[in-house]
């Protein structure tokens, strides 16, 4: 026999609970206990990915999708990580992470792909010891071992790294010049 029979109070219940902890995240992202209302709020600072991600130290979440804005308000690059924990403070373990890098125009510029990766949120760096690829529409370059600095935007492969250039005619001059 079931519990509920007409099917209709475990949704009340559900929808309840998925109501008081939206309530809760909100009221938790709003509070700030640095500031006061009289007080102006400060410039948000340029991050790549922001410092208050929202995961618990220990627990993992499926699909978590973190947008990177610059100061101005545009899209400068998204994460999307199929699954990510938390196993310190400053770092963030991501299985299936791929960050779409975007041009100034909101073109997409580059794509990375790393298939396992530790993010560290107080140096911004993207690290991994698996083959990650980097896809651009003139080149793709792969490696064994891969350094990202996400506000730099830079990146060190080590190990077994292949380039393949698409378009090697734009990099060399026309003759005569």
């Amino acid at each position: 026999m079931l519990p509920f029979p007409s099917g209709r109070s475990w949704k009340r219940t559900a929808g309840a609970t998925f109501f008081a902890l939206g309530i809760a995240c909100f009221a938790a992202v709003g509070a700030d206990p640095n500031s006061s209302p009289t007080t102006p709020s400060a410039k948000p600072k340029s991050s790549a990915v922001p410092a208050g991600v929202p995961l618990a130290i220990g627990h993992e979440a499926k699909g978590l999708v973190l947008p990177d804005y610059n100061l101005q308000g545009q899209l400068q690059a998204r994460f999307e990580a199929a699954a990510a924990k938390r196993i310190s403070d400053a770092e963030i373990e991501m299985t299936g992470l791929k960050v779409t890098t975007f041009t100034p125009e909101n073109a997409t510029d580059m794509t990375i792909v790393v298939p396992s990766s530790i993010l560290n949120l107080e140096t911004r760096v993207i690290t991994s010891h698996e083959r990650t690829t980097v896809r651009r529409t003139d080149f793709e370059i792969a490696g064994d071992t891969l350094s990202f600095d996400t506000v730099a935007r830079q990146g060190t492969f080590v190990g077994n790294v292949k380039m393949v250039i698409k378009d090697s005619g734009r990099l060399v001059g026309k003759p005569g010049e």
